[in-house]
């Protein structure tokens, strides 16, 4: 799938995907990263959730952030979508300071993001909670829109529902345009609420445990799904994961954090070589996540 294409296929990987894979690790450090979060601090009635914090996000790339329960994981992702915002710190996007931003403003910027907790239209069909995300992109007036006039308004629509079929079909939602979203399979509503964020057209996906509550073959499917959004579109994806296997197998890069400081950030093998990450994770004490 292309950024407004046609449908991208996933092939298998070989030596020649290796060398690409470098040629374009080569050109995302050249072209200096998409997303940068510089010092971010966050504090909650003088709890510190974000100490600090660091890390940049190359084009093109999946970047996982992970933790143990309290790490600040979510606070971050919601530092980065305008939820939060920071005592101290930045965050920049494409040159574009998005720290005092509100998140509709965020959004319009080309960030979208998911939600730990589905968040459909239940009784609505598959099709109608894709076009929620082609909203800000529909460009009539709401009368004419709302009286569905023969004009540039009906154009535009068909438009947006020959798109919305597209992302479907890429996400394996194509047959299930018609149905109620609210009856599909876990599976299939985590995979809705991803299509719904590629509506928006995305310039960069924030993917909050895209992966939570599925069994082993639903979070292949996501894993695949993932890296098939990144190689089609070419946008850097952010991704919040418990799912260890998911993240090693399919992030670029690790940021690791623990009680709100980044204690480590890297390729996913030489993050798991760390001491400090095995501290956290295999080590007493831990707490429970209040971000």
């Amino acid at each position: 799938m292309t950024r407004r294409g046609s449908v991208h296929e996933r092939g298998t990987t070989g030596p020649q995907d290796a060398q690409l894979e470098g040629e374009r690790s080569e050109r995302e450090q050249a072209a200096g990263p998409a997303l940068t979060v510089e010092a971010v601090t966050v504090r909650f009635a003088g709890v510190t959730a974000l100490d600090g914090v660091s890390f940049a996000v190359a084009p093109a790339a999946i970047h996982a952030v992970i933790g143990p329960n309290g790490a600040g994981k979510s606070t971050m992702f919601n530092v980065v979508s305008g939820a939060y915002r920071p005592v101290s710190g930045s965050v920049w996007f494409r040159g574009t300071d998005l720290t005092r931003r509100r998140p509709h403003e965020i959004a319009g910027l080309g960030v979208a993001r998911t939600f730990q907790n589905i968040a459909l239209l239940a009784g609505e069909t598959v099709e109608e909670n894709l076009m929620l995300g082609r909203h800000h992109l529909t460009r009539t007036g709401f009368v004419t829109a709302a009286l569905r006039l023969p004009t540039a308004a009906g154009r535009e629509e068909r438009a947006h529902r020959a798109r919305v079929r597209e992302i479907a079909a890429f996400v394996g939602l194509g047959d299930k345009l018609g149905a109620a979203a609210g009856e599909l399979s876990y599976g299939d509503q985590k995979r809705v609420e991803i299509a719904r964020a590629l509506c928006v057209e995305p310039d960069l996906l924030l993917l909050d445990e895209p992966a939570a509550g599925m069994n082993a073959h639903e979070t292949a499917v996501m894993a695949h799904l993932v890296r098939d959004i990144r190689d089609a579109l070419q946008i850097p994806v952010l991704l919040v994961e418990h799912d260890m296997g998911l993240v090693m197998g399919i992030a670029d890069r690790v940021t690791v954090l623990d009680f709100g400081r980044r204690i480590a950030d890297g390729t996913p093998a030489a993050v798991q070589r760390d001491p400090e990450v095995q501290r956290a994770y295999l080590g007493t004490g831990e707490e429970s996540e209040n971000s």
